[in-house]
This record gives structure tokens, sequence and C-alpha cells, in this order.
């Protein structure tokens, strides 16, 4: 899952950013309204959650949030301020937050907020992600491969590997390009190599390799790559 994150301080927004990557989100954090509101208008469709501070230099989350709805966007928004009266707590929901914050607040409660908006939301409310002889628990953010003995072998991987596999199981027998994973799968301004893309699927290659399933990773030559699907 890809969130937006704006939030101006830098302390904050850094444990903010650690506490996501470390449960398997993809974080594009902006730092003012007006970088948020670049990444808003280069591609809202990409993000599962918005994170947005209220009090923000340029553009404020308020007014952000307001232009994500004038685009009837149904993307779930938890915003975050200091301001704790009922009226502004009213100001921004009626804005179109979908829940508040208060700061401070601790971490645990904030992916408790997360996964809260995710039951609140059919769209984003996925429990477990079956794709032939893999699964995906959501609710432990864990992948595991059915043996045929009938269990289920947990598979130790990366965030990234774990991103990268759930991608390609959300997108089974297509043929998805190096341009696709890159700006699924990695942040904006955060530009990686150019050989991250084939380094990452070598290295979940060999993590299922010992179950005998590392092919079901296909290059598909000056096209990009096919998750094949076998039961």
């Amino acid at each position: 899952m890809r969130i937006l994150l704006v939030e101006d301080e830098t302390d904050l927004g850094n444990a903010i950013k650690r506490a996501l990557i470390q449960h398997n989100y993809i974080v594009d954090w902006a730092k003012d309204g007006e970088e948020a509101n670049d990444l808003i208008e280069m591609g809202l469709n990409l993000y599962t959650i918005g994170i947005f501070d209220w009090l923000l230099p340029k553009i404020s989350g308020i007014d952000l949030v307001k232009k994500i709805r004038q685009q009837n966007s149904s993307l779930p928004i938890l915003m975050l301020t200091a301001k704790d009266r009922e009226e502004d707590k009213v100001i921004g929901l009626d804005a179109g937050a979908d829940d508040y914050l208060v700061k401070p607040f601790g971490m645990a409660e904030l992916l408790a907020r997360l996964r809260a908006l995710q039951r609140r939301f059919p769209i984003i409310n996925l429990q477990k992600l079956n794709v032939g002889n893999i699964s995906l628990d959501y609710s432990n953010y864990t992948i595991y491969f059915k043996e045929k003995t009938g269990n289920n072998k947990p598979l130790s991987l990366t965030n990234k590997e774990f991103q990268l596999l759930e991608y390609f199981m959300k997108h089974p027998n297509q043929i998805v390009t190096r341009d696709q994973l890159l700006a699924q799968l990695w942040e904006w301004g955060n530009e990686p190599m150019s050989n991250v893309v084939a380094a990452q699927i070598r290295l979940l290659r060999r993590k299922l390799e010992p179950l005998g399933i590392d092919n079901c990773i296909e290059t598909v030559y000056g096209l990009g790559y096919r998750f094949v699907v076998t039961n």
C-alpha cells in the first residue's frame, strides 16, 4: 500500500515514515503543501491512504483535502494537528478528512488508525490475497507458500521483496514493465539505480528458489516481467 504523507516537522515526519516502512507501506513524504499538491497532480490514484498535517507551509492540509474531494476522490485521509478543540475537529472532518489525530501521539495509535481506515473502506479492506500456491495475510503482513503436504510455509522477505511480490500477485499473468514497478514501488524524488528492478527480482527469485517456484516470475524480453500463476 502506498501512503502520501504530508508533514513539515522533520523529526515527526522521519518517525512516521520509519514506522510505516517497517509495516510494509510505501511512503511518499511531502514536506510542504506545494510539494504535496505536485504529487497529487502527478498521480493521486497511486495512493491508498493520505496522512496530512493541518498547518503546512504554502498550502494548508485543509486546502489539500478540499482539493482532493473536489476531484471526487474517495482517498481515505487521516488529519494530523495540534488543534484539539471540538470546532477544529468539525472543520477538518467537514473539509473531507476521514479521521483526526491530535499531536502528540504514539506510533501505535497512528498505525491503529490506519488499520481502522482500511476496515472502513472496502476497496482497501483486503484480509488475504491468494494467488496459486502463494497467499498474503494482511493481518500479520506475512506471505505463505502452500506445500504439497498442505502446510503453509512462511516466506522471509525484506520490505521491498514483500511489496514486489504483492504487486505481482495483484497482477497475475500480466506483463508489467520496469517503469510500472518503479512508479508503484519506489518513492517519488528518490530515484533508484537503473538496475534496481532487475536486482530486486533476482533477490526475490533466490528466496523463491528453495520452494521450487523461482520460475513463476518470467522475464519477457523487451517488455518487462510476468507473474505466472501455478496451482
